[in-house]
């Protein structure tokens, strides 16, 4: 059976790299790390994605490298993957279902004036 080796972005192959072998970390036990960038003051951070790093200082520098290479962003923020507890889809609706009896919530009910925009 052949196993194929994934490389991560700025990786180089060991093989390759031409240094000796020194028992320090190839990268592949670092944590995996997600990237938010807000890309104007005002407005909210978006996921652009992941990365692997040794630390939270490496992850912003590789975030700015990676994801914001035409000055596209105004902050970054970085999260090891770890930390973010997520809902499973598949329960979604027992997670919601309360929201369902408050109908008051939707703005359906609502008359709003014309000056009022993107509500």
């Amino acid at each position: 059976m052949q196993f194929i080796r994934k490389y991560f972005y700025g990786d180089i192959p060991e093989d390759k790299s031409g240094a000796a072998t020194t028992g320090k970390s190839s990268g592949h036990d670092w944590p995996l790390w997600e990237v938010f960038i807000r890309s104007k003051n005002g407005l909210e951070h978006k996921h652009a994605g992941s990365l692997h790093a040794a630390d939270a200082q490496m992850a912003i520098e590789n975030a700015r490298d990676v994801y914001t290479r035409r000055m596209e962003g105004v902050s970054i923020w970085v999260v090891e993957s770890k930390y973010i507890t997520a809902t499973n889809p598949e329960e979604a609706g027992e997670l919601y279902d309360p929201a369902v009896d408050k109908i008051y919530r939707h703005p359906t009910f609502y008359n709003l004036p014309d000056e009022v925009n993107h509500m």
